[in-house]
């Protein structure tokens, strides 16, 4: 950074020194004396030479203008170009001396991870020594258990013959049972199927008869009219063991059609219910299609 200082005081000295040299060179214009006393003589003038004189002093004095403009110009150009190197100077110095301290701080990173790579093979080297150590006794030990395995499949191996083949003489005589009591149960079953084939027809023909007595209810309580002529809807609706209406939903068909039928549900309150229970049961949830009577 010293050096740095010593640069640039050197640099405007110089500058300085520069602008000195250049004022002191400068010429002064010369002191016009005036005779003092002397009568002032009429001289003719050619007006053509003064006026190429004029412009001649008018030359001169422009070209010492630019002279000087340049001389102040290639001062101005060194006192940058020593700038300039003085900085690209201090920006090489900077440069080099972060490249000293990367080194530095390369080399300590370095000698870290070495010392941290010779620490982790020796723990490296102790965790393969306890893993040797661990695996020869796992070794030992599976051997053991193998044996005492075999030993115990010998064993399994006999009990599950002497199982399977009294599970065999079990099997067989469960089949024969078996074969005993399908029979018997084809005989029930052919008998069931009868009387259960009967008890099915009646009960749909009783359901149907209760779903028309419950159709009819519902027809005398509806108000239609022509404008619902071919139209339906599908009314679900549920019912107490009595009979009495517990809901009935919006149905599925014609809005209007729809509306009225469930509006003729509600009015009706109660329902036809048969006295047999199986059938009294499964009419407790009907779907029951409307279709007015025109």
């Amino acid at each position: 950074m010293r050096i740095y200082i010593i640069i640039s005081v050197v640099v405007h000295v110089a500058a300085i020194a520069l602008l000195s040299l250049n004022m002191a060179a400068t010429p002064k214009p010369p002191k016009q004396n005036k005779p003092q006393g002397q009568p002032i003589k009429a001289v003719a003038v050619n007006q053509s030479a003064v006026a190429e004189q004029v412009e001649k002093l008018k030359q001169a004095k422009e070209d010492k203008r630019l002279a000087e403009k340049k001389r102040l110009e290639d001062l101005e150009r060194k006192l940058k170009e020593a700038e300039n190197k003085r900085k690209a100077e201090e920006s090489r110095l900077r440069k080099l001396e972060a490249e000293r301290k990367q080194k530095i701080e390369e080399k300590k990173k370095a000698d870290a991870a070495a010392k941290k790579a010779k620490q982790q093979q020796k723990v490296e080297a102790e965790k393969a020594r306890k893993a040797e150590a661990e695996r020869k006794k796992r070794e030992a030990e599976k051997k053991k258990a193998d044996e005492a395995a075999a030993a115990k499949k010998r064993k399994e191996e006999a009990e599950r013959k002497r199982k399977e083949e009294a599970r065999k003489r079990k099997e067989q005589e469960a089949r024969e049972q078996a074969e005993l009591e399908r029979m018997m149960e084809d005989e029930l079953n052919a008998e069931n199927q009868k009387i259960g084939e009967q008890r099915q027809a009646q009960i749909l023909s009783e359901m149907d008869k209760y779903t028309a007595l419950i159709r009819a209810t519902v027809q005398r309580h509806w108000l239609v009219d022509d404008s619902m002529a071919g139209q339906q809807c599908q009314l679900n609706i549920k019912l107490a063991s009595n009979g009495f209406v517990i809901s009935v939903d919006n149905g599925v068909g014609n809005r209007l059609v729809c509306s009225s039928a469930r509006n003729a549900v509600l009015k009706a309150g109660t329902m036809p219910m048969s006295a047999d229970p199986e059938v009294n049961q499964k009419m407790r949830n009907i779907k029951l299609t409307m279709e007015p009577n025109l």
